[in-house]
């Protein structure tokens, strides 16, 4: 009777994936000379060849992440990692990150170089990261909508730095115009001799205010100014309906001093003025 041999059965590939990245982190533990896990403020976990990661709430007091250039599909595995504020996930085969809305203290986001498709999900996942300052997308299937830039920007107004360019003041004006219909024509319906706050906070949600209505009393008349008003904004807006005020500077040529007398340093030579025009 031939003898019976027992082999050992490989693990199921999920399994053998989430084995490597254990020994991974391990062998980063004993590098870094980390014997408890509260001491872990970051692991170096990049070009491992991953493709699944263990879950690291054990790690509380990590805050700098790295795991670019892997083969991870998604980031499940941080769940309790409130302190975190430096991920990088770039060149990576990411679909979705779902579970990133936990991760309150993240500040830099490193996600170009994956394959995520659906902006208004990520534009979901990342809108209760209010400390998030730089954020990458580039090199992902999203990034060929119309206006992605400045559809990031209108709902992550936080971000400072995307996609390694700097957001301007313009871009967030364009994004007012093109995103928020009512902002816009609210700032732009202003006239001159009002004295509205037109600022905008991106820390501060969007406030739509009603649109004006002049008094049932009203007329275009000498009892313009005896109307009440409850409020004064409102009181702006009709004295902005009567006059406007027109502004123009240009420089006075005749104090400018010709090159012979500056060459002659002519004393008594007065020094250029401007000349200011007020119209009503």
């Amino acid at each position: 009777m031939p003898r019976a041999f027992s082999h050992r059965r490989p693990p199921p590939a999920p399994e053998q994936a989430l084995l490597s990245s254990h020994r991974a982190i391990e062998d980063q533990l004993k590098i870094c000379g980390h014997k408890r896990d509260a001491d872990v403020f970051e692991l170096f976990l990049s070009q491992k060849e991953l493709t699944e990661v263990i879950d690291l709430s054990r790690f509380r007091k990590l805050k700098y992440l790295w795991l670019h250039h892997n083969k991870l599909h998604g980031i499940a595995f941080l769940t309790r990692n409130y302190c975190l504020t430096e991920l990088y996930l770039n060149n990576n085969a990411i679909f979705e990150i779902e579970g990133l809305h936990c991760l309150p203290s993240l500040h830099i986001l490193l996600l170009h170089h994956n394959e995520l498709t659906n902006i208004d999900a990520t534009v979901k996942e990342l809108k209760g990261m209010l400390n998030l300052k730089t954020l990458s997308l580039y090199q992902n299937p999203l990034c060929q909508y119309n206006l992605y830039r400045l559809y990031i920007i209108y709902h992550l107004p936080g971000v400072e730095l995307l996609d390694r360019n700097q957001v301007t003041e313009k871009e967030r004006r364009s994004m007012i115009t093109i995103f928020n219909h009512k902002k816009a024509h609210t700032i732009q319906s202003i006239a001159f001799g009002g004295k509205v706050d037109a600022s905008w906070n991106p820390k501060l949600p969007l406030k739509h205010k009603p649109a004006q209505r002049l008094p049932s009393d009203f007329a275009f008349a000498d009892n313009v100014d005896k109307t009440v008003f409850d409020d004064p904004e409102d009181a702006v807006f009709v004295r902005s309906l009567k006059r406007s005020v027109m502004t123009l500077t240009s420089m006075n040529w005749d104090t400018v001093p010709t090159q012979e007398e500056k060459y002659l340093q002519e004393e008594g030579t007065e020094t250029a003025q401007m000349l200011t025009v007020t119209l009503r």
